[in-house]
């Protein structure tokens, strides 16, 4: 990618993304990887009116080398300081944007325990972070660049640059940098979406049917569910992109209300791991059994985060014609194979997804159906095979999709 082209993607990120405001704070969660297009984010954040614009570094070689060879009881450390800046900066109405160059298997080979008790810890640790986060309280989004690494993945067959020059390709169609005016193009998108999850939320169907590609499922939503896709809006009344790319509608399923069995349709990326071939069996909401064909140790460790790790927290439809899906691509990646696929997400719920939900106590949303957890893990189960049901108060049951997209 260009200069130009990497100034434009992050201009994307900061106006249309996180959409920062004058005077506001910025964080910036960015991988050593990413240093050149943080730097360039810094710049675009500042331009936008930012007052103060904080870049979290991250590595992921020295994070291998602290699960692989610190002593086990370090492995819950987490810097009080640095959790209370960080949450600190989101309490004040600061944005956030986390940038992602992934490695994918990058913590393959290690101890799943280990790396178990490492994640647990930091999700225990900034769980008000992601209070916040899934409130919309303050302005956030994530967006992708490539790594040598995730090439070598998505595209074994080309040499490190070919591979490198076509994923850069990839993102840029599916982020709309190749667009004339991306800005102006998510805006039109955007508008698309909101106008199918604003039907969806009229409609208050009771239940959800879902049936194909090894899916047989039935999920119940609670009273007062809300569809949100494309834009949201934080309590400022700033709206922002928390994905892009985003092709999604999602949300809040009843806690006890999930029954049947799901089966995945993409490999997921979980904690510098790999698991594919996710089949859970769901009953009144709680797993009741899991297994996965790869990378079973890591599935059995996700959902035993804690309690309510092993009930659903979201419920997202994407249909099969979308541009990420068109590209016949599996990026082995969440943020991108989740826009392209209908998927699920085990784990904490969005209070947005629940009319008044944002002004609720974790105790008020459980009265009302919504689960919380410390996790928040999105898995694929869409394909070309699946369909979906929405069911009234009345039984009467209206097509959703047929095979895979909008019926």
């Amino acid at each position: 990618m260009t200069a130009e082209q990497l100034r434009k993607y992050a201009e994307l990120a900061v106006r249309q993304g996180i959409n920062v405001q004058p005077g506001q704070k910025v964080i910036v969660r960015a991988p050593v990887e990413a240093a050149a297009f943080a730097r360039e984010v810094v710049k675009q954040a500042y331009a936008a009116g930012a007052n103060h614009v904080w870049v979290d570094w991250s590595d992921e070689d020295t994070l291998r080398t602290r699960l692989e060879l610190a002593p086990e009881e370090t492995l819950e450390l987490v810097p009080e300081g640095y959790v209370r800046d960080f949450v600190g900066t989101l309490e004040e109405g600061g944005a956030m944007l986390g940038i992602y160059a992934p490695k994918p298997g990058h913590l393959s080979g290690l101890d799943a325990a280990r790396i178990g008790k490492y994640y647990q810890a930091l999700g225990k640790a900034m769980r008000r972070q992601r209070d916040l986060q899934q409130a919309s309280k303050s302005s956030w989004s994530m967006v992708m660049i490539p790594t040598p690494e995730w090439a070598a993945i998505v595209f074994p067959e080309l040499s490190p640059e070919a591979g490198m020059t076509k994923l850069w390709d990839s993102i840029r169609y599916i982020t709309g940098l190749d667009q004339e005016d991306p800005i102006a193009y998510w805006q039109q998108k955007v508008e698309q979406i909101e106008s199918r999850a604003k039907w969806l939320t009229d409609e208050q169907f009771l239940r959800l049917h879902y049936s194909g590609g090894g899916t047989e499922l039935s999920l119940e939503l609670p009273r007062g569910h809300i569809w949100v896709g494309g834009r949201l809006t934080d309590e400022k009344g700033t709206k922002y992109l928390p994905n892009i790319p985003t092709e999604e509608v999602f949300s809040a399923p009843l806690r006890t209300g999930v029954n049947g069995v799901v089966k995945s349709t993409f490999p997921l990326e979980y904690s510098g791991q790999l698991i594919e071939g996710i089949t859970i069996k769901f009953q009144d909401g709680r797993i009741v059994e899991a297994s996965a064909e790869k990378g079973d140790a890591v599935l059995q460790e996700m959902i035993s985060a804690d309690d309510s790790a092993q009930f659903l927290g979201e419920v997202a439809l994407v249909p099969q014609d979308s541009p990420i899906s068109n590209l016949n691509i599996v990026f082995r990646n969440t943020l991108f194979d989740e826009n392209a696929s209908c998927h699920f997400a085990l784990g904490s719920a969005y209070p947005l997804n629940l009319k008044g939900g944002q002004e609720m106590t974790r105790e008020q949303l459980a009265e009302h159906g919504l689960n919380t957890s410390i996790i928040h893990v999105d898995f694929m189960i869409g394909s070309a095979e699946l369909d979906i049901d929405g069911e009234r108060e009345d039984g009467t049951r209206v097509p959703l999709f047929r095979n895979g997209n909008w019926a």
